[in-house]
């Protein structure tokens, strides 16, 4: 399989290129190399076996143009993006030429080569917004949804909240589109809180990582709102997995748009996987708390139901043992948080 992923030296891309290699793929990765531990990621990514780097950007519209006329690719996963919410506040138009216009770019260039690869694209849980329709009920240490037994469905009402959240739903709804106007081969997959190893979590983006990082570094950690906000974590190497079982079966598939997550089994709250990472650790971490950041869910969980039907996929790893895995691999890459 010929395959192409932008962002390809992120967190996610690079888990994906990896996959890709040693399956024996033919692996291009498109990436700027702006995203703290990229360059590490590609040269962890180079040591693993063939694969083809181009330096790019997918704002870059002719570029684009240019790579697929040269080019064949069988998949696409497109990853490359601004990923976190409080940049895009303090920056929407790059926010927006990044996700919304780099996505169309992209697109325009598919459809100008007249290929037909399968497109998958990272699209986010938080074109749903804040979820104002879906009641909220509130315990000691968690929320919870009072009426959505499974999680958030693919029928839930879109909502676009923050630029983030408008950046990733405009580019969201233009791959629907492009499906429904031109025939291309996409699936969105709106994804919930991914996690795991060789992610650079920062304080606003990759929460679990970030707390991962801090408690093994001996770094403060502060929790946004109250810590009871719960979001149902995937670990990567699950999400990997339906990456490519989507590549093995193509589009052919009931629906444009698959919510992807832990599902309502993986559910936790910020509380809870503090509490976790400190019986991992054996020793208390002491949270500060500060106000709650714009656009946040009291509660995101994902409606896998339908994932799970038409790709037979299950997340296997929980999260007590996916934060093993991730702070072992955080022990081991100290120096890269230094």
């Amino acid at each position: 399989m010929r395959l192409l992923i932008t962002g390809g030296a992120g967190f996610i891309g690079c888990n994906l290129a990896a996959r890709g290699i040693r399956l024996r793929c033919e692996v291009t990765v498109l990436d700027n190399l702006s995203r703290a531990g990229a360059t590490h990621n590609l040269k962890w990514l180079q040591s693993l076996g063939k694969l083809k780097f181009i330096k790019a950007d997918v704002r870059d519209k002719n570029g684009l143009e240019s790579l697929f006329r040269s080019q064949q690719f069988d998949a696409i996963f497109h990853q490359a993006g601004q990923v976190a919410v409080t940049t895009s506040v303090q920056d929407p138009i790059n926010d927006f030429d990044v996700n919304a216009a780099g996505t169309l770019n992209l697109l325009e260039a598919i459809r100008l080569s007249e290929q037909t690869p399968l497109f998958v694209f990272a699209s986010t849980n938080k074109v749903y917004g804040t979820l104002s329709s879906a009641p909220v009920v509130e315990s000691n240490d968690r929320y919870g949804f009072r009426e959505l037994k499974h999680g958030v469905p693919e029928g839930m009402s879109l909502d676009f909240h923050t630029p983030y959240g408008c950046s990733k739903g405009a580019a969201d709804q233009y791959v629907i589109d492009y499906r429904r106007m031109y025939g291309l081969n996409s699936i969105v997959f709106r994804q919930s809180c991914i996690y795991g190893p060789r992610q650079m979590g920062m304080e606003d983006q990759g929460w679990v990582a970030w707390f991962a990082i801090c408690s093994i570094l001996n770094r403060p950690i502060t929790i946004y709102g109250d810590g009871k906000q719960v979001r149902d974590v995937l670990y990567i190497d699950d999400l990997v997995d339906l990456y490519f079982l989507a590549a093995e079966q193509g589009s052919n598939t009931k629906l444009g748009a698959y919510n992807v997550g832990g599902g309502s089994e993986q559910a936790v709250s910020i509380l809870g996987v503090i509490g976790m990472l400190e019986q991992i650790l054996g020793r208390k971490l002491n949270p500060s708390f500060s106000d709650w950041r714009p656009g946040d869910q009291k509660i995101y969980v994902s409606d896998i139901r339908a994932a799970r039907r038409d790709f037979d996929w299950t997340p296997k790893i929980n999260p007590e043992k996916g934060l093993s895995l991730l702070i072992d691999w955080a022990r081991q890459n100290k120096e890269l948080f230094a």
